[in-house]
């Protein structure tokens, strides 16, 4: 994964330019090393390529520079993936991602795993949502007037309700004391 994070380090900052709210490509080919025993893509390796395919976005659209410059960076909240068909070895495939919008804390991206369909249609083989937060270096949370202020808004009610209630089903309490074992 380290060799393919960075050739794609160095393709985002080649690749064409974005506004920060539109659609970004990365394309991708699975390889031997992604295969799980069954033959297909492994599920964790997908999370990977989603981080990469987000570090592109976020180079192209010109975000990247913007935090950079700030102090900031991105630590994924939480995510969830649906997978619809199995990705094999030497499949070629495009990972699209774009930034939902935000809620009171956090920003939405999601993310489509997608190949052509025999008819040269695109098909979506996987799609993966994550809720994000930005970090400062000198310590604290970039509060989200502070993200819109830098990045601008994003496109009015972008994020779906049911993401936004997934999001708070699947929180971790705000307590950092151990939850109670529900385990036998």
């Amino acid at each position: 994964m380290l060799l393919r994070t960075l050739l794609h380090s160095v393709r985002s900052r080649f690749g064409p330019r974005l506004g920060h709210y539109e659609v970004a490509r990365t394309r991708f080919i699975t390889l031997p090393t992604d295969q799980d025993i069954l033959r297909h893509m492994n599920n964790g390796v997908y999370l990977s390529i989603m981080d990469i395919a987000r570090f592109d976005m976020l180079h192209r659209t010109g975000i990247w520079a913007i935090f950079v410059a700030r102090g900031w960076y991105p630590v994924v909240v939480s995510e969830t993936i649906s997978f619809r068909k199995s990705l094999t070895v030497g499949q070629k495939f495009t990972v699209e991602s774009r930034i939902l919008g935000y809620d009171a804390k956090a920003v939405y991206v999601e993310q489509r795993f997608v190949r052509p369909d025999a008819d040269g249609n695109p098909e979506i083989y996987a799609q993966g949502y994550i809720r994000g937060r930005f970090l400062k270096r000198t310590g604290g949370v970039v509060g989200i007037d502070e993200l819109v202020a830098a990045v601008g808004a994003p496109p009015a009610d972008a994020v779906p309700q049911w993401l936004l209630d997934w999001s708070a089903d699947v929180a971790m309490p705000p307590t950092r004391a151990a939850a109670p074992s529900v385990w036998p």
